[in-house]
């Protein structure tokens, strides 16, 4: 079966749609910073985000997401704490959250025919040291690879990127087997965006393919302290990392451009790492 080909935005109508789903994802984030704090449950935040989705004029293009194997997503937002990488659901986040805890919040935003994808790790009312250094490690690899993604370099660019400052430099993991993704009309397009170099053949076909110009991408890097290898529990939708340990998750929507990588959600990175002091 020939495989689907990737959309490229090449119409100025196109690309201020992209935008402005973008925005909105950021716009969610930034009414969430407001409103996180101890004692907070996934339940709440998810309803948080369903109300400034609406407020917006936009949906969750996560909130009934079909794959086969699990049940319909039952979530606005993916909320992710500590040692769940992602796809957290607010029912399966029980617990409020605590002093010091890692939440990753992931929205999914469909607007005017468009999708905007990103996400952002928080620590909750107070910072860990480590913590910290995860944030931090996390962040930063999100803007290194970002950098790298230019019109004709490969896409395992990206991966080199990422993988020499988490693993290399900062002596964190990056999880297997997860990924960013294009996105566009519909939330998972080709091609598929590995967050570590190739090992072996067929384990990544699409690393040698360039970068091109049009490309609208969701780049997540997806970091653990101490494994790489992730867990889940039959249908349920939470990956959590394999030892428990803790992890954090950065999520950007990134246009490439001739000029260079052009990120729709960078107002990500002015968020506070803690909230709720």
């Amino acid at each position: 079966m020939e495989a689907r080909a990737h959309m490229t935005v090449t119409h100025a109508q196109d690309e201020a749609a992209a935008v402005a789903a973008a925005e909105r994802v950021v716009k969610v984030h930034l009414a969430l910073v407001e409103k996180l704090r101890p004692g907070i449950t996934a339940i709440e935040i998810d309803r948080l985000v369903g109300d400034a989705l609406e407020s917006l004029g936009a949906t969750s293009c996560f909130l009934g997401y079909r794959v086969r194997g699990h049940p319909p997503y039952p979530s606005h937002a993916c909320i992710s704490v500590n040692d769940c990488v992602v796809h957290g659901t607010h029912l399966s986040e029980k617990a409020p959250l605590a002093e010091g805890d890692l939440l990753k919040v992931d929205v999914g935003v469909r607007h005017r025919g468009f999708i905007g994808d990103a996400a952002w790790t928080y620590s909750i009312g107070s910072q860990t040291e480590l913590g910290r250094r995860l944030q931090q490690c996390g962040r930063e690899s999100l803007r290194r690879g970002i950098e790298a993604m230019r019109v004709g370099r490969p896409l395992v660019e990206w991966a080199r990127a990422v993988q020499e400052h988490v693993e290399r430099e900062c002596g964190f993991h990056l999880v297997r087997g997860l990924g960013g993704h294009g996105i566009g009309r519909s939330l998972h397009e080709p091609p598929f965006i590995s967050n570590v170099v190739p090992t072996y053949p067929g384990e990544w076909n699409e690393a040698w393919k360039p970068f091109e110009a049009g490309m609208l991408l969701a780049v997540e890097p997806m970091i653990a302290v101490s494994s790489s290898e992730t867990r889940s529990e039959g249908r349920e939708w939470p990956i959590r990392t394999a030892d428990g340990s803790l992890s954090v998750h950065y999520e950007a929507d990134v246009l490439v451009t001739p000029q260079g990588p052009r990120n729709l959600t960078a107002e990500l990175f002015d968020l506070p790492d803690v909230v709720g002091r």
